[in-house]
């Protein structure tokens, strides 16, 4: 994320605030309960927000990790494609042997 979009998404937020605030007064909540309300609603969406957050951290399904996956994924998949056939049954005679001398260890 740009620093821009950070910016952007900051002022966005100032701004449904506020608006929440003017909807609440029109609503007609007194001001200072309009704006223990929105700041209310305001905390209870950024603790949303921060919950969604950790989970995905502590689950690791951030972007940054699927990307690493996937690029990593993409360079095995390179890799394979470009093993001759003779080095790629060797690959595979190695598997094969590995899997036959611990089948119990498998996670």
């Amino acid at each position: 994320m740009r620093r821009i979009d950070v910016l952007g998404i900051g002022v966005g937020v100032f701004f449904a605030g506020g608006l929440l605030y003017v909807v609440l007064r029109l609503l007609g909540l007194e001001p200072t309960q309009a704006g223990i309300w929105s700041q209310g609603i305001f905390v209870l969406g950024v603790i949303g927000w921060l919950a969604t957050y950790l989970l995905r951290v502590f689950s690791g399904r951030m972007t940054y990790h699927q990307q690493l996956n996937d690029y990593e994924e993409a360079v095995l998949a390179q890799r394979l494609a470009e093993l001759s056939p003779e080095e790629l049954a060797a690959l595979e005679k190695e598997i094969a042997a590995e899997a036959a001398r611990a089948p119990d260890s498998d996670p």
